[in-house]
């Protein structure tokens, strides 16, 4: 089974209050750590390199889930390159990385290098946490969307590790039979493809969409991108309530108003669905080709297709997946991004994939054979050259769980697009992005 299941609650995330922000920031700033110190020696400057020459020392290493148990093999490599430095990897569990970290930030007893979620960023980079990317790391090298998630107002905080996007997954059988010959590149061609395999081939619900709860807004928002929409502007003002997003809303809507997307599905019934033909499409990450795999077996696998999302102004995806960060009042600082470059080396990223299935970051690294001749790869890669996170602010994940309540409403209670567009925008704009 592909790990990235544990991602996705990583992202879905508890709503955070400003007040936490503002107290880690205070504590920080008390203990000595701030823009230009640590407590525990010099900060280089933003976009410092680091030195050249050979690291020793010890290192403390957080991760989490099966990355956190897996790590070690990574880390021992390291060691045997660099035989003066000692990593230390401690697994922490997915749902409590979040608070141990926070605690650790205001405690300064963090690690100095640990896996967050992208979604985290944000909150731990205006937190006075993170210490600034050298500019030695080359970001050419990883795909555009996964490293604007370590950007907090216009600096880098970290590396993305491994990465993650959505694509769609349909029953090409049944779109053939209902005489779908190509994949859907368009929201035309999508809603005519989930109305024809109902109308033709049988099937009760064309295409499966999250109708709110938590972390719906990543099925959401791509169709917001899509169409030119988005959260915030060049200056951070919120614009959820903009006629693009409006637009998005509506069409999204479509899907439960004509009763192609179900409004809820028992747990298992999306995988059972898809299996037994009831479900002919939906979108989802590539953890989902272990599950079909496991669930309905090879000879089941040749009646499966994917396909990048459909265009409108553009085709843009959803991107997760884990960041690598280094914290400010690390004593090892060399040492500490050292070991996460080594971590981002082509040759160490195809090796991780062989070891937990995690799809790189650097982009060359696709070019291994293990990962350019999997079948089902090229289309998350494709994927990938467009794809976006929400914006690194702080208070997202408040922010998030307001998108969240909104969608529930627009699909399951008819509110009004404008409305829901509204209400997103009043909540988001009450919230604040944090800084």
């Amino acid at each position: 089974m592909w790990p990235r299941i544990q991602e996705v609650r990583l992202e879905m995330g508890k709503a955070r209050i400003v007040a936490v922000v503002a107290a880690l920031a205070l504590l920080l700033v008390a203990c000595g750590r701030n823009n230009s110190s640590n407590g525990g020696g010099s900060v280089a400057p933003v976009g410092t390199p680091i030195s050249s020459g050979p690291v020793s020392g010890n290192l403390e290493v957080w991760a989490m889930g099966t990355e956190g148990e897996k790590l070690d093999v990574l880390a021992k490599d390291f060691m045997a390159q660099n035989p003066d430095v000692k990593v230390k990897v401690t697994a922490v569990p997915w749902d409590a990385a979040h608070d141990k970290i926070t605690s650790a930030m205001a405690a300064n007893t963090t690690p100095d290098v640990s896996l967050v979620g992208t979604t985290w960023m944000g909150e731990f980079a205006a937190a006075g946490g993170l210490d600034p990317t050298p500019s030695s790391i080359d970001k050419s090298a990883f795909f555009p969307g996964s490293w604007d998630t370590t950007v907090v107002n216009g600096t880098s905080y970290g590396v993305p590790w491994y990465v993650e996007t959505r694509v769609i997954y349909y029953r090409k059988d049944l779109a053939e039979k209902a005489g779908v010959t190509s994949a859907p590149t368009s929201w035309d061609d999508l809603k005519n493809m989930a109305k024809a395999m109902m109308d033709k081939a049988g099937v009760k619900y064309g295409l499966n969409l999250q109708a709110g709860g938590t972390g719906s807004w990543q099925t959401l928002m791509p169709f917001v991108w899509q169409n030119g929409g988005g959260i915030v502007d060049d200056s951070g003002t919120f614009t959820l309530d903009s006629q693009q997003n409006i637009d998005a809303l509506k069409y999204y809507q479509s899907y439960f108003t004509d009763k192609i997307s179900p409004t809820a599905l028992d747990p298992g019934a999306l995988e059972s669905g898809f299996i037994d033909g009831s479900i002919g499409a939906f979108v989802s990450g590539p953890w989902h080709i272990g599950i079909l795999k496991d669930q309905g077996g090879d000879s089941f696998m040749s009646k499966v297709a994917l396909a990048t999302m459909p265009k409108e102004e553009a085709g843009t995806s959803f991107t997760g997946g884990g960041d690598l960060v280094v914290f400010k009042n690390t004593k090892n600082r060399d040492a500490a991004w050292k070991f996460v470059e080594y971590l981002s080396q082509p040759d160490v990223q195809a090796k991780w994939y062989q070891t937990v299935s995690d799809l790189p970051a650097v982009q060359s690294a696709w070019d291994d054979q293990s990962i350019a001749n999997d079948q089902w790869l090229p289309t998350f890669r494709k994927q990938l050259q467009d794809a976006k996170s929400p914006p690194a602010i702080p208070n997202w994940e408040q922010i998030a769980s307001a998108i969240d309540s909104e969608t529930e409403k627009l699909c399951k209670s008819g509110e009004a697009p404008d409305a829901a567009a509204k209400a997103m925008q009043e909540q988001a704009t009450s919230i604040g992005t944090g800084f």
